[in-house]
């Protein structure tokens, strides 16, 4: 994967404007380590008292770019199990999560909008989409070293942090988990 972070993942002072301004930084410290190692327990298993990582492997490479808000990323997968252009289209565009067949607050109505149109997603046009608790994806096609590539992009702030944080709230919240805490 090779990720395009906006400048506002970098927090506050963040980067300063004559480093960005007219340029890309192809290092963010930190950021490629976490990529690599991360979703490696989100798809793992649970088992007893630990995570067992899943048995996949992920190169990141992590840059900052002069965008305000919106992280894009370029992903290339294999696939354990064949599909064509069209099948995984269908998966995205039929994707419904939990917390939006809840009709929780914060939930986006569709959490996944694929895009046709080969210049899309771009973060100043498509960030906001779903009150920016929208991942847009697009340009998915056939790679010559894997099966498929693909381009992903959500906001960073909204999605990625304090809206995602909100609402994994609501989602607790609603499945009575917060009740024996509060």
């Amino acid at each position: 994967v090779v990720t395009m972070q906006a400048l506002s993942g970098a927090g506050y002072p963040g980067v300063s404007s004559l480093d960005i301004i007219d340029n890309i930084i192809p290092f963010i410290s930190g950021e490629e380590e976490k990529l690599e190692k991360e979703p490696l327990k989100i798809f793992g298993e649970f088992n007893q008292n630990q995570i067992e990582p899943a048995k996949i492997k992920i190169s990141a490479s992590c840059n900052r770019v002069a965008v305000i808000d919106g992280h894009t990323e370029v992903v290339q997968i294999n696939l354990k199990n064949k599909a064509t252009k069209d099948e995984i289209i269908e998966v995205w565009k039929k994707f419904k999560s939990i917390p939006g067949t809840m009709n929780l607050p914060s939930a986006p109505l569709n959490p996944i909008y694929y895009f046709e149109d080969e210049k899309y997603p771009q973060p100043k046009l498509h960030r906001n989409i779903d009150k920016g608790m929208a991942v847009s994806i697009g340009r998915l096609r056939k790679c010559n070293l894997f099966d498929y590539k693909f381009v992903i992009m959500s906001h960073n702030t909204i999605r990625g942090a304090a809206g995602g944080t909100i609402l994994i709230a609501e989602l607790m919240k609603a499945q009575n988990i917060l009740e024996k805490y509060l």
